[in-house]
């Protein structure tokens, strides 16, 4: 049987498609990064396996696995064939157990080449985890809120320095406003799963740019060891003019929905108090964003600087926004301040 560890595994042709031939529901659980759904079993069909292996015995729940599986080899072969006309495939399960050898044996039967995944899904995430306890030669981009902090990683990436955009990978900015305008989050499996994948794309040796963020972003939380890492790096913080950074939040939630706005500042109103809230819902009503982000602001601003204070930083002045200029700029800071590897 052809099984493959984890590195060879990964690392294997794009022509090959990775097949997760466990159940949906746990596929939409937590999978690797461009894996494709492709369940020998149901979810209802995988419970009721599950209940006769406890319940009856080990024979009779294969049995019953074999009896749903008789009617869905041809059906499957079809459709592996459109996903991998080159006839090549990568196959995993939970474990690397019988799941993934039924289908490596109805693949294989049918002409493909198969690779198995030893060890399964469940190995797979060991190595996710233990991705968030190696140690990065990180530094932390930090600023208060409407900085333009992502923004200006991203022109640190164009001009290849390495970086995390935590956000990106959790499909949220990090504020009660944080989910207007993105996609769903992940789960914070897949969350994991798709951080890990891209921690270990990055380069060994530093710095590594990052994000500074709080533990939680939106639904999701950096993984502790990771975090950890980030709170003893070194703190690079974006000094922005408050009145900059009010006209940049303001042309970018004008651009917003009104209601989910207003949806935001109730998720804060017991922080921002009774006043400024109805201030702030009066201003989105008016079309005043700048109002409406300068009580917000007030909030923001406190909280950002108060857990500031027990961290030893780096300011990095500047009058504008413009990322390629704070790129220079933190990138300056950072060769001055003899931070570069």
């Amino acid at each position: 049987m052809p099984r493959s560890p984890l590195s060879d595994f990964l690392q294997g042709s794009a022509d090959a498609p990775i097949l997760d031939v466990r159940a949906p529901i746990e596929y939409q659980h937590g999978h690797i990064p461009g894996a494709l759904s492709f369940p020998l079993f149901t979810d209802e069909e995988r419970a009721r396996i599950g209940t006769t292996y406890k319940q009856v015995s080990q024979d009779k729940a294969v049995l019953l696995g074999l009896d749903f599986f008789g009617p869905k080899m041809s059906e499957m072969v079809r459709q592996v064939k459109k996903l991998a006309p080159n006839k090549q495939v990568r196959v995993h399960c939970w474990r690397g157990g019988m799941r993934s050898g039924a289908v490596l044996w109805l693949l294989e039967l049918a002409g493909f080449q198969v690779q198995l995944l030893e060890k399964g899904y469940k190995d797979y995430r060991r190595w996710v985890l233990q991705e968030f306890e190696r140690p990065r030669p990180l530094l932390v981009l930090g600023g208060l809120t409407g900085s333009g902090k992502t923004d200006v990683l991203h022109a640190l990436r164009t001009q290849q320095q390495p970086i995390i955009d935590l956000e990106g990978v959790a499909h949220h900015k990090g504020s009660a406003f944080g989910s207007i305008g993105q996609p769903t989050q992940p789960t914070q499996e897949q969350f994991e799963n798709n951080l890990a994948a891209v921690l270990s794309a990055l380069p060994e040796a530093g710095p590594i740019w990052v994000e500074d963020e709080s533990r939680t972003i939106g639904g999701v939380h950096v993984p502790p060891p990771l975090f950890a890492q980030m709170m003893q790096a070194p703190l690079l913080v974006l000094d922005i003019p408050r009145e900059v950074r009010v006209r940049k939040l303001a042309e970018e939630y004008g651009r917003q929905d009104p209601a989910a706005l207003a949806a935001s500042i109730l998720k804060i109103r017991k922080r921002l108090g009774g006043l400024a809230t109805k201030e702030a819902l009066s201003a989105i009503g008016e079309e005043d964003m700048e109002k409406m982000v300068s009580l917000v602001l007030d909030y923001y601003d406190k909280t950002y600087s108060h857990g500031l204070e027990s961290r030893p930083i780096t300011r990095v002045s500047s009058d504008t926004c413009d990322p390629t200029v704070n790129a220079e700029l933190v990138l300056q800071a950072m060769r001055k301040s003899g931070f570069s590897s």
